[in-house]
């Protein structure tokens, strides 16, 4: 915790001083206007704005164990994330989003390898109702060590489940929002993306 306390003294001191960097926080506060929603895993390893290169007000972030979008809440009942979606889309008017799964995903590897998630009991009813036992992921075999086929193949999922949410069908139909699956490897900081011609789950070089 104290180099995260010195670095964000650091930080502050810094910002505070460079008149540059004053006037960008400064345009901050009137509102944001980011182009694009990142969805993706809560892990450690996994910092969007690094990837990116975003700044500030750039990048409207979902973060969630697995990079998983539930089904949209069609009883009624809100949930954060369809929340989150639902406000970056209407009223954020961002045009893309990005869902980006990654390599050694612990929520991924613990689905195709069938973990035993007993005593962690809010993870497992997470993963059991967020990855239906149907769900193309649940059928494959990856047992390596950053189980690649299966995290792409799970991102892809979440595109799908995202086209059921009344706000990005809208958007996507009117060809106002592009929805684009990343995948991230942790250990080499390279990232692929899906392309839809390549078939699936077929991610190549950026």
């Amino acid at each position: 915790m104290k180099s995260l306390i010195d670095n964000a003294r650091s930080f502050s001191a810094t910002h505070v001083a460079d008149p540059r960097h004053a006037e960008h926080f400064q345009a901050l506060e009137a509102g944001q206007s980011p182009d694009v929603l990142f969805i993706t895993c809560s892990d450690s390893r996994v910092v969007p704005a690094l990837i990116t290169g975003a700044r500030p007000g750039e990048l409207f972030e979902l973060r969630t164990a697995g990079n998983i979008v539930p089904a949209y809440p069609y009883d009624g009942r809100p949930s954060g994330e369809a929340a989150t979606i639902e406000y970056a889309v209407r009223v954020l008017g961002v045009r893309d989003i990005v869902v980006c799964g990654h390599s050694h995903c612990g929520a991924v590897g613990a689905v195709v390898r069938g973990e035993d998630l007993s005593s962690v009991p809010a993870v497992r009813g997470w993963l059991d109702e967020a990855v239906p036992p149907d769900a193309p992921v649940r059928s494959l075999a990856d047992e390596s060590s950053d189980a690649a086929d299966a995290v792409q193949t799970h991102a892809l999922a979440q595109l799908e489940a995202l086209r059921e949410y009344p706000c990005v069908r809208e958007g996507v139909e009117a060809g106002r929002l592009g929805l684009h699956a990343w995948y991230y490897e942790v250990h080499t900081g390279f990232v692929r993306v899906h392309r839809a011609e390549d078939g699936r789950p077929a991610f190549g070089v950026l």
